[in-house]
């Protein structure tokens, strides 16, 4: 079956330095730590466990980008066929974050917005990101976003679907929203929202699927399996070590494919 990764990113050296990625390592377990990773060296991972597109993210935090919007465009640029772009903002430049997504949008190489509220200590119903919401609804763009704890030393509370993300929902009826990185500690509410608004989608990025939490398999196997999509968090992790154990799930071949890429091409447009 057709394999699409809804979050992946080309570390820079920039985001390779942060203070933060340190304590995500260790907690993570991953005591080599991570090399640069260039195009090529994602297309081999893709091609070694079936991923035919991988959606790259650009990040942008207070400090400034980490990965920044041109470096994506530009390994779109490299295949294709292969990348899809999401782009990122500055939350403290309104109008600024605004142009760029009206400007980049027109491009046709970015699938979508991410921001990941941990990285700025802003849960998703502050003031700042509404701006962003308005330009992804007029251009037609998913929001990305991430949910639950966090591996760095960082508050996990603005990763808690209720209230924060729920007013935003409440807010934005026609924007489309995925929440990444499955969403624990908070499964209950993450499946809660996504019965209550049909705009709200979530993605398994960070997690090898065989540790899945079981609420959130069930619920793909039942009235979630058009709502739950793939992603992998590369390089943290690599598409062929969270799909090694995918039959563990026992998901029918028409949950699968809808996991795997039906999902992502439809909330995606690709």
């Amino acid at each position: 079956m057709e394999v699409i990764d809804v979050w992946a990113q080309l570390p820079s050296e920039r985001f390779l330095k942060e203070p933060w990625l340190e304590t995500l390592l260790r907690w993570t377990g991953q005591k080599a730590g991570i090399a640069p990773l260039s195009p090529e060296d994602l297309l081999r991972q893709m091609d070694e466990a079936g991923v035919a597109i991988s959606l790259i993210s650009a990040w942008h935090g207070p400090s400034g980008a980490l990965i920044t919007n041109d470096e994506v465009e530009r390994a779109v640029d490299a295949a294709p066929e292969r990348f899809r772009g999401l782009m990122s903002v500055d939350l403290f430049d309104p109008m600024g974050a605004v142009r760029e997504i009206r400007t980049r949008s027109k491009s046709g190489k970015f699938a979508g917005l991410r921001i990941v509220p941990w990285l700025w200590d802003l849960p998703p119903n502050d003031r700042r990101y509404y701006p962003v919401y308005a330009a992804c609804v007029d251009a037609g763009l998913p929001f990305c976003t991430q949910l639950g704890h966090t591996g760095p030393l960082k508050r996990s509370e603005t990763g808690r679907p209720i209230p924060y993300l729920e007013e935003v929902l409440l807010d934005f009826p026609e924007l489309l929203v995925i929440g990444g990185h499955v969403g624990f500690p908070w499964i209950d509410e993450v499946i809660s929202l996504a019965h209550k608004f049909p705009n709200f989608y979530v993605d398994t990025s960070a997690y090898a699927v065989h540790r899945l939490p079981e609420g959130l398999v069930r619920f793909m196997k039942a009235e979630g399996r058009s709502r739950v999509m793939f992603g992998t968090n590369a390089p943290m992790l690599s598409a062929s070590r969270c799909l090694a154990k995918l039959d563990a799930l026992g998901l029918d071949d028409a949950v699968k494919e809808q996991f795997l890429s039906g999902n992502a091409r439809r909330v995606f447009s690709l």
